[in-house]
């Protein structure tokens, strides 16, 4: 299964897939079968970054099943301000808590620290690497509205700097998808990633224009140029606002297509696509309750 820990996408078999959103669903469609199961258990939010929906998903999440929840707070108020490394902030706080989720800057930071804690730890985000979590939560949006197998998915925006696209990519290599991703030469996959997706035996077309490869689509999954993550300003600018679709632009979609966005957006979706039947992005936030509620109560061993 998920073992103690969830660090990366690319460590999810189809049947740990499946086995989370298989128990989102029940979750979402009947949340009393696990309501008080994790009474008295607590879960620590580490986040060294901002967050809105992931740090709230997952704190609705856990009180949802019964249970409480400690916030480490901003780093400017902990002891990370002092100097305190990673290592000897989880190890603190693992014996607060029966569970932690981290998310820190540093890619590969989540790896690191799960080899000092014996709690499960839920990676949240290291910098441009993983964020395993939103990963599930946007298969079980795309299995509700397309379906997992013998599809077609456009991956759109920062797939450079974008760690909820290096997840979500390798976690489609396990079923039937046909990937393609539209970005600006300098925010290609990386080649390490593009290398594991070949490896996986993932069917990966890149393009620099929505134009072209839009009419093929069942899911568009558009994401932000992430400002934070460019060591420059100067080339933030050069490619800001370069992707971006609006109504007019999804006149030539299917009909049943699903556009969706881990959030938050800036301008890369404009608001009359909000009113559209193709939104699903808020749809895909929400989404994150019950497929949180099942991942911890796995993680915890609620639902052996």
């Amino acid at each position: 299964m998920l073992q103690d820990h969830l660090i990366s996408a690319a460590h999810l078999s189809r049947d740990d897939i499946e086995a989370v959103l298989d128990h989102a669903a029940a979750v979402d469609a009947d949340p009393d079968i696990v309501r008080d199961r994790h009474e008295g258990r607590v879960l620590a939010l580490c986040f060294f970054e901002p967050s809105t929906r992931t740090k709230m998903s997952f704190e609705s999440a856990m009180k949802r099943l019964g249970g409480e929840t400690v916030d480490m707070g901003s780093v400017d108020s902990s002891s990370v301000k002092k100097g305190e490394s990673l290592a000897d902030t989880v190890r603190v706080i693992q014996g607060y808590a029966d569970a932690l989720v981290l998310r820190h800057p540093s890619e590969g930071s989540a790896k690191l620290a799960s080899e000092f804690v014996d709690v499960p730890l839920v990676n949240a985000g290291d910098g441009a690497g993983q964020h395993p979590s939103q990963t599930l939560l946007d298969l079980y949006t795309i299995r509700e509205n397309a379906g997992l197998d013998d599809i077609t998915v456009g991956i759109m925006g920062d797939l450079k700097y974008g760690r909820t696209v290096h997840s979500l990519a390798h976690a489609l290599t396990n079923f039937d998808v046909r990937q393609h991703f539209i970005s600006p030469e300098s925010l290609r996959l990386p080649r390490n990633v593009r290398y594991d997706l070949h490896e996986a035996g993932a069917k990966v077309r890149e393009h620099t224009d929505i134009d072209a490869v839009l009419p093929e689509l069942d899911v568009l999954y558009v994401t932000r140029i992430q400002r934070e993550r460019f060591p420059e300003e100067r080339e933030y600018r050069e490619v800001a606002g370069e992707y971006r679709i609006d109504a007019e632009t999804l006149d030539s979609a299917p009909d049943d297509l699903t556009v969706m966005h881990p959030l938050p957006r800036v301008d890369e979706i404009a608001p009359d696509v909000d009113e559209t039947a193709h939104a699903k992005y808020f749809e895909q936030a929400h989404n994150g309750v019950p497929v949180r509620m099942a991942l911890l109560d796995i993680l915890l061993g609620g639902d052996q």
